[in-house]
């Protein structure tokens, strides 16, 4: 069997793409996994990949910081590259976060080949800086931005996401019974307190409306009171994401390539709120991209008391709570656009690379 090392680390948006893809390649591929002490592969990656974790961060901070970062990263190459060397790997197949760099120029040193998928419209530092060191780079939108990208070739392969998103998967039971519309809030892998605080202010009026709310809250839930109500669920985290979104009417989220590949392949039209301070400002442009598409609306994250993403929703969720049916729903244009943007065949792609690159 061929041997792969995979390099992902840190949130879902690089680990779940980078376990999708190692499903695939499980029955024909020897796998390991190298991942960062302390982050989220520690928790998230099958035991059955037999994880290696190696200290690496940015070369973000002051400059005295950045020689520091520099150095750990040096060192974390020689890590690498020992590693590959050890084991015989064969390729090294990354999707990014802190240890894509040591792995990328690890790989490099030793002569074998190096494959990166980047997820956001906007390509992230270690995509512009090492895909010249890549044999391929696999991007996840098709994006103008490929220009800043040096590298021998590039392929737009889509993201790939979780098998269980392409199962008809049945409503949790524990989502909240009713007629009214159900609407899933999701902020990522690390949570979102400013997102939190906006869903929690129009809290009341969707649940007078009888709509139902699972609310996903992460870890870094917001310090006010738990909200009670029969058509509401909070929850810091859910492993049943796939059957949620199915059934969702609407979904509220943050605007991570990872989330919005899996929104899009179940369907579900959204109010995106990008996190304004992801770099590059990466988010925005892959919210922009969605909402140019017609599948989704952006909100800005905004102060509670603001009311931008309450008119947002009422202007798509009026029908769905109206007595007049003969109203146009603005959710069915908006399902069916997004339908269209699930890319059923990204994990096909990437495999086909994996297994074709010398």
């Amino acid at each position: 069997m061929k041997k792969i090392l995979i390099a992902a680390s840190g949130t879902g948006g690089h680990l779940f793409p980078a376990i999708a893809v190692a499903e695939a390649l499980t029955e024909s591929w020897n796998i390991s996994w190298l991942g960062v002490p302390d982050r989220l592969e520690t928790k998230l990656v099958p035991k059955k990949y037999g994880l290696v974790t190696i200290p690496a961060g940015g070369l973000q901070g002051s400059p005295w910081q950045k020689i520091l970062q520099l150095i750990k990263l040096l060192v974390a190459t020689r890590s690498v590259r020992k590693l590959i060397l050890r084991r015989k790997i064969d390729i090294v197949f990354t999707t990014g976060g802190y240890i894509a760099a040591p792995a990328i120029l690890g790989a490099f040193t030793c002569g074998i080949p190096i494959i990166i998928h980047e997820s956001n419209a906007i390509p992230g530092r270690v995509t512009r800086l090492m895909g010249r060191f890549c044999n391929v780079v696999a991007l996840g939108f098709p994006t103008k931005a490929t220009k800043s990208i040096r590298t021998l070739k590039i392929v737009i392969t889509g993201t790939p996401i979780r098998s269980e998103f392409f199962r008809p998967q049945a409503q949790p039971s524990w989502v909240p019974k009713g007629k009214g519309p159900l609407i899933v809030v999701m902020g990522g892998s690390q949570g979102a307190v400013g997102l939190n605080l906006m869903v929690e202010a129009v809290l009341p009026s969707l649940l007078e409306a009888g709509c139902k709310v699972v609310h996903i809250t992460g870890e870094q839930k917001s310090k006010s009171k738990k909200n009670e109500h029969p058509n509401l669920i909070e929850t810091a985290f859910t492993n049943e994401i796939p059957g949620l979104l199915q059934h969702a009417d609407l979904v509220i989220s943050r605007a991570g390539a990872g989330s919005l590949s899996e929104i899009a392949m179940c369907g579900t039209p959204a109010v995106l709120v990008p996190y304004p301070f992801a770099t590059d400002q990466h988010q925005e442009a892959n919210a922009a991209y969605i909402a140019a598409k017609g599948a989704a609306v952006i909100v800005h994250e905004h102060l509670p008391t603001h009311r931008a993403l309450n008119d947002a929703l009422w202007r798509l969720l009026k029908t769905k709570v109206s007595a007049n049916k003969n109203e146009n729903d603005p959710l069915i244009g908006m399902r069916k656009a997004m339908q269209e943007l699930g890319a059923i065949n990204a994990k096909e792609k990437l495999i086909d690379l994996i297994e074709q690159v010398k």
